[in-house]
């Protein structure tokens, strides 16, 4: 009968001095650009209300859209670098996070003139966008 050695792999890669360096300054940069954006929705939840609400989504190319709902209806959208930095922010400024942009939050939002004139325009031959 055969027996096979206990044997390990070694498959950690060492992290260079140049790449810990790099990461360093990027896990800066992602800290920086979430106070950022924190500030900035606990601003938006104080003009619209006291209170916000929202929801992250994948726009591309790493970057990541929170959409914000006040608790008077009205909304807007910020844009994050990375799903973790918009993820990070949301947290430091109490934001409650939908998993989606429908059912309860949809129907929280607002819509003004603007935003039916346009959708009416769009979807039955009114003024031209642009």
């Amino acid at each position: 009968m055969l027996f096979m050695a206990d044997t390990q792999q070694a498959d950690e890669q060492t992290e260079t001095g140049a790449d810990a360096a790099a990461r360093t300054r990027t896990d800066k940069r992602a800290g920086k650009q979430a106070d950022r954006l924190a500030k900035q929705i606990r601003a938006f939840a104080t003009a619209h209300g006291g209170s916000a609400e929202g929801q992250l989504a994948h726009i591309g190319r790493g970057r990541t859209r929170i959409a914000l709902v006040g608790a008077d209806g009205e909304w807007g959208n910020l844009v994050a670098d990375t799903f973790g930095s918009a993820r990070d922010a949301a947290g430091k400024a109490g934001l409650t996070l939908h998993d989606d942009f429908d059912g309860d939050l949809a129907a929280k939002v607002r819509t003004g003139r603007y935003e039916w004139s346009r959708m009416a325009g769009i979807q039955v031959g009114g003024p031209a966008n642009g």
